[in-house]
């Protein structure tokens, strides 16, 4: 793991975000609740109504700030824009609530936004939503601004409603289905409006929650198929893709857990079903076609793996791989020793015949050789037994 790809790159970025977003959410909190109790040196320089402002508003920050930091994740360039944007406002909010509690958000976020802004190029991706997710945005949005301004403009026809706040307040309560009694109509109008209010903002949050709850249950799905889900194939980086699955995959796969992360893309979905079933990141595709490997990330991996000891799949996946990441180191196994110059047209970097080099330890062994066991432990990683 290199320090200046991985420590002040995107993870950096990633995880200082959400370290922000947490400490702005409880210092916030506890602002909130004993602004006195709390109070730092420069406190008799802001108000008290500001310092409770400010705890309440940090604590809505800090929410707002997770989610440009579930964007950074995903490497979504609006994410970046929006954790630019979030992370002056914290660090702000921290200054104006004037509890020793506070001041180490204030840094903790300049900091983030220093690192943040120096990796603007790792955060390259499109925001593209779906119909559905749009749908859903539209409609909620639509909902909340119908039901306010409509009864703004009826306020006479509601008791307690005097401000846009009121007006919004009424509505939010309404569309959750809370309705906490304090605000109710006086005539037919408004209870007609009200009644269409309830309806559209239910529906809105519906679809809403739908949009929410539908990837953690392909989520579910795809873990029981033994899939990864986007947000998964997102989040890798500096990886090894192995591609394909064969008789000599499972020992690689034992030589790559701990060392380096990896995730496996094969076609047979009993095998795919037994490495999720281990935790282990696969991707039930054909390894030579361009979308799974786009969706491995292989743009971003430092490296590719074919040992599957089927020569012609290897070379086809490799042949992939290689016009998708010119800049790709690939190792290959090979079964017959003429299809080694094959493999390296193909794109392969280095070609290994694991059958040729047992073949030669053991005849080495066989007549004679003391040092073949000892060569033969050492490329196993075991110790010569004394």
């Amino acid at each position: 793991m290199k320090l200046d790809r991985d420590w002040l790159g995107t993870r950096a970025s990633i995880l200082l975000t959400f370290a922000v977003a947490g400490l702005s959410v409880a210092t916030g909190l506890v602002n909130i609740s004993a602004p006195a109790a709390v109070a730092g040196p420069f406190v008799e320089y802001v108000p008290m109504i500001v310092r409770q402002t400010a705890g309440f508003t940090g604590t809505l920050t800090g929410f707002l700030t997770l989610a440009g930091a579930l964007q950074l994740r995903k490497g979504y360039r609006f994410g970046w824009y929006w954790t630019i944007v979030m992370l002056p406002v914290t660090a702000v909010q921290g200054l104006l609530q004037a509890s020793r509690y506070s001041y180490p958000l204030v840094v903790l976020s300049l900091v983030a936004l220093v690192v943040v802004t120096s990796n603007r190029r790792r955060f390259s991706r499109d925001l593209d939503l779906t119909t559905t997710q749009i749908a859903a945005i539209a409609s909620l949005v639509a909902a909340q601004v119908y039901g306010t301004m409509g009864t703004y403009a009826l306020q006479e026809e509601f008791t307690g409603v005097d401000s846009l706040t009121d007006a919004f307040y009424f509505t939010l309560v309404t569309g959750s289905t809370v309705g906490y009694g304090d605000v109710t109509p006086l005539t037919d109008t408004a209870r007609l409006f009200g009644m269409s209010v309830l309806l559209l903002s239910v529906a809105s949050f519906a679809v809403a929650l739908g949009v929410v709850l539908t990837p953690a249950i392909e989520a579910r799905l795809s873990h029981a198929l033994g899939r990864m889900t986007d947000s998964q194939l997102d989040m890798l980086e500096n990886h090894v893709v192995v591609l394909g699955y064969g008789d000599l995959t499972e020992p690689i796969l034992e030589e790559l857990e701990g060392n380096a992360p990896f995730v496996v893309i094969t076609e047979d979905e009993s095998v795919a079903r037994k490495l999720a079933s281990r935790d282990i990141h696969v991707l039930t595709a054909d390894p030579s076609d361009e979308e799974p490997l786009r969706k491995a990330g292989i743009e971003r991996a430092r490296a590719a793996i074919a040992a599957t000891l089927r020569d012609a799949d290897d070379a086809l996946a490799i042949l992939t791989a290689r016009e998708l990441n010119p800049d790709l180191h690939i190792a290959a196994g090979v079964t017959q020793r003429e299809n080694v110059s094959k493999l390296k047209r193909a794109g392969a970097d280095t070609v290994i015949s694991p059958a040729n080099i047992g073949g030669h330890l053991l005849v080495e062994s066989a007549m004679g050789g003391e040092d073949s066991e000892r060569q033969a432990n050492e490329l196993l990683g075991e110790e010569e037994e004394p």
